[in-house]
C-alpha cells in the first residue's frame, strides 16, 4: 500500500461540533482568531460508529451496550476464536486473527494491555491513518447560550428538573487534514478494501451519527490523493484552499471555496499521483482560475484521468 494525503471539509450550522468538557461543553475555540476547533478524537469516533453501524467489529467501543476495559474487550472478542486462548500471551497467529477482526485497529491503531510472542507488557499498533485537529476556514461566533431543562429532578431532591447550558456555533466550515502511511499499513494489516470503506465512512458517518447537538453537520468535500509510493507526501492540503469570504457566514449557500493552489500543487506533483479519490456535495461551490463549479468540471485534463469517485 502507498501513502495518501486527505482533505476533508464539512460544515456545522447551529450545532456544537466538539464540546470542551473543561469549559461547560462550549465549542472548542481559538478565541484570539475566532476559529472553531475540532479534535481528531471526535472525527475518529464518528468513523468508528459508522463501522459499527454497518456490522464491523471495533476495539474502541461498547460491547453489547456495556462499557468494558481493554482487557475485557479482547477477552470477549477471543471467545469467538476457535480453540483455547491465553489472552495474557497471544501467539502470532492469534494476533493476526485479532487484527483481521478489528477494523478500527487496522485503520487508527491502538495500545492493548496484552502480551504476545514478539511484544512485551502491551501491544502497540501505530495506526496508518492519522488526522490532526480540524479548524474552521471562516471566523466563527457563538450563539448566546440557551438554558435547557430536564424534567427529571436530581438524585438528592425533587426540584422539578436540572438546568444546563446549550452552546452552539452560528456557522463553521471545518477542514481536516489526514495521512495514510503505506509502511504502517503493513504493520496493522490494513487492506485496500479497508481504505475504500474508510473513504465512505468519512463521508457518511457524521450525518448518520447525529445527536441533538450535532444535527446540522454535513460533509461538503472529500479528497484523498493516493501516491505511487510509500515515500511521498505533499503535506497539509488545508494550506492550499481558502474561502472567498471568511466573516459573517451562516450557511453553505454563502460559501465559495478557492482551490487554485490545491489544483496547481497537484499538477506540479502529478507524476507522483496514482489516483485522486474524491466526493463533493452538490451545494458546495468551488472556484478555480475564475471558473466556478464542481471539481470534476474544473480540474485540468492532465489530472482528469486520475479522478476516481468515492460514491
Amino acid at each position: 500500500m502507498n501513502n495518501s494525503d486527505i482533505l476533508f471539509l464539512y460544515d456545522a450550522k447551529l450545532t456544537n461540533p466538539n464540546g470542551d468538557i473543561d469549559e461547560e461543553n462550549r465549542p472548542r475555540m481559538d478565541y484570539e482568531r475566532s476559529i472553531n476547533l475540532v479534535n481528531d478524537v471526535r472525527l475518529k469516533r464518528y468513523i468508528r460508529d459508522y463501522f459499527e453501524q454497518i456490522g464491523k467489529e471495533i476495539f474502541v467501543g461498547k460491547v453489547d451496550g456495556e462499557t468494558v476495559n481493554a482487557t475485557e474487550r479482547i477477552k470477549r472478542l477471543f471467545e469467538k476464536y476457535d480453540g483455547k486462548v491465553n489472552i495474557n500471551k497471544l501467539s502470532k497467529e492469534q494476533q493476526t486473527w485479532m487484527l483481521d477482526q478489528l477494523i478500527d485497529v487496522r485503520v487508527f491503531g491502538a495500545t492493548m494491555p496484552l502480551k504476545s510472542e514478539d511484544k512485551g507488557s502491551s501491544m502497540t499498533f501505530i495506526g496508518p491513518v492519522q488526522f490532526n485537529w480540524g479548524y474552521s476556514l471562516n471566523k466563527v461566533t457563538l450563539v448566546e447560550s440557551a438554558s435547557i431543562t430536564s424534567h427529571f429532578g436530581s438524585d438528592d431532591k425533587n426540584d422539578g428538573g436540572n438546568i444546563g447550558k446549550d452552546y452552539r456555533v452560528y456557522y463553521s466550515f471545518l477542514a481536516f487534514h489526514g495521512v495514510i502511511s503505506g509502511h504502517r499499513a503493513a504493520h496493522t494489516r490494513l487492506t485496500d478494501e479497508d481504505i475504500h470503506l474508510f473513504d465512505k465512512a468519512v463521508i457518511k458517518s457524521i450525518p448518520l451519527s447525529a445527536t441533538r447537538s450535532k444535527v446540522g453537520q454535513y460533509p461538503r468535500l472529500y479528497v484523498r490523493v493516493e501516491y505511487n509510493s510509500p515515500e511521498f507526501l505533499v503535506g497539509d492540503l488545508r494550506d492550499l484552499v481558502s474561502l472567498a469570504e471568511t466573516e459573517g457566514l451562516r450557511s453553505i449557500s454563502e460559501v465559495q471555496l478557492h482551490v487554485d493552489a490545491l489544483v496547481n500543487k497537484l499538477l506540479e506533483v502529478r507524476d507522483e499521483i496514482a489516483y485522486i479519490h474524491y466526493w463533493q456535495d452538490s451545494n458546495l461551490l468551488l472556484s478555480y482560475e475564475g471558473l466556478q463549479g464542481k471539481l470534476v468540471d474544473l480540474i485540468p485534463t492532465e489530472l482528469a484521468d486520475k479522478l476516481v469517485s468515492v460514491l
